[in-house]
This record gives C-alpha cells, structure tokens and sequence, in this order.
C-alpha cells in the first residue's frame, strides 16, 4: 500500500509540475477543469446518487455553473489579468469565506449539524460551494503577475500543514480535534501544522522581500481552512458511509481525498492576497 502511495504521489506531482510550470495557460485551465469533473462525479456518489446517469448529470450541471461563474469574474475570454473584473471576483471569494465559516459550524456541529446538509440535495448544493470557488480561485491565481509561484506557495502550504499536523499529532496529540468527524485528528498536531506554516511563511517573507506580517495573515488562515477543507470531506464520507470517495489513484482513493484540503485553502489564500493587496 505504501508502495502505491508514494508511486500515485510522485505522478501527480510531476502531472502537476510540468503543467503549471511548462505548458501554455490553455493545457493548465483543461488540467484544472478536468479535475473539476471528476471531482463532480466523486462527489455526486458522496452526495448519494450513485447511478451513473446521476452523476454525469451533475458532472455537466457543475461544468455550466463553473462556466458561468469564470463569466461572471471576467476570466472567460483568455488568460489575461487585465480582463478580470476585480470586484465580482472579491465578491465571489468574500461568498467562499462565508461558507467556509458555516462550513466550521457544521463540522463542530457533527453528527448534530447533519439535519441541516444532510439531505441529498443539500449535499449536492454543498459540493458547488466546495469545488467551484476553489476552481475560480485557482484559475485567478494563475492569471497574477507571480501566478506560478502563488500556486505553488498554496500548495506549500497545504502540503506542509498536512505532513506537520501527522507527525506533530502521533507526536504529542492528546485532545481530538473533531471526534465525531475525524477522530484520528488532534489539537496538537493542527498547531504543530500551523506552526511549521508560519515558518514557511517566515522564509517567504524574507525572500520575497515582503512585510511580514501581511505574509502571516496570508498564511495563517489558509493553514487552518486547509484542516478544514479536509474535515468537511471527512464529515460528508462519514455520513456516506465510505472511507474513500473514489478508486482512482492506487493508494490514495479518490481526487477529492487529494484535494480536500485544498478547496478550502484556494479560495481563502486568493481573499487574504486581495485583502491585504500582498
């Protein structure tokens, strides 16, 4: 298994790199929008509706919404940072903050909150506010100046949090973090995942010759959405009755076992880089 997972791992990895860092903007929004699809398809099964009609249908109702919504923020006609309509998209990752917030109150709220989300069409609405701001924010991200490099500081960040928060946790975690949701999760290790963020974010700083503290609110918050990213999909499993949301990758589940940290942190990351004009 451990084989599998490191062998997934470094694929996607390079799948990743050399598509952001050496193809043209068009191969890397069809990377991203590809994702998007899968992970549509994954969460309709999450959701409940697991024929496979069902699924294609959502599939295609979330590719028209995603569609709508790069319209919407003006990122529709090329790849341009000129052409983005800069308060639709502050007002789209202001609407993603808000939900992520809701989003805490449930998974505090668990098994509780269930009556609120569980339905399955609910869930279905759910699985919009959890993919398409991401999917926004990361094809905004890639239109700034420094796009390259954002994304690949989001990804550091969650990358980082995650890797630190399983350590630090088998480490020294003692009070769970979410008992209900993911019982394997920890205070300690959450902290211990925050912590080596703001180191990250410290060397960011100082390399990019940036105020620190404006780096920190940019860090920070992303750290701690991507635990939450992370435990909304666990809640959503855990009430499915499942432990992975696909079969896809050998070793790891589904694309959004990989990505759930990120759905949350994208969106949160864009906002903090536009509220404080890093």
């Amino acid at each position: 298994m451990l084989k599998k997972r490191i062998i997934t791992a470094v694929c996607l990895v390079t799948i990743f790199l050399l598509d952001l860092l050496l193809l043209p903007a068009p191969w890397f929004f069809s990377l991203v929008a590809l994702v998007v699809v899968i992970s549509s398809w994954e969460w309709a099964d999450l959701s409940g509706f697991t024929a496979k009609y069902q699924r294609i249908m959502y599939s295609v109702f979330v590719s028209f919404v995603g569609i709508a919504l790069l319209e919407f923020v003006g990122l529709s006609n090329g790849f341009s940072v000129a052409d983005v309509n800069t308060d639709n998209i502050l007002l789209l990752l202001t609407s993603a903050g808000l939900w992520w917030a809701v989003a805490l109150l449930w998974v505090q709220g668990y098994p509780t909150s269930a009556i609120l989300w569980g339905n399955r069409w609910m869930r279905l609405l759910m699985g919009l506010l959890v993919l398409l701001p991401c999917f926004v924010g990361l094809l905004f991200l890639h239109q700034q100046p420094l796009g390259i490099w954002l994304i690949l500081w989001v990804a550091a960040i969650v990358s980082t949090a995650d890797i630190f928060a399983y350590f630090s946790g088998r480490a020294f975690g003692k009070r769970k973090l979410a008992k209900s949701v993911s019982p394997g999760k920890s205070w300690e290790g959450v902290i211990g995942g925050v912590f080596a963020c703001v180191v990250l974010g410290l060397l960011i700083a100082y390399f990019a010759d940036k105020d620190i503290l404006l780096t920190l609110l940019v860090v920070i918050p992303t750290a701690f959405a991507s635990v939450l990213g992370d435990l909304l999909e666990s809640m959503v499993k855990r009430h499915r009755g499942i432990k992975d949301s696909g079969s896809l990758l050998p070793g790891h589940g589904g694309i959004l076992d990989r990505i759930d940290g990120l759905t949350a942190a994208i969106p949160i990351f864009a906002l903090m880089l536009a509220v404080f004009n890093w």
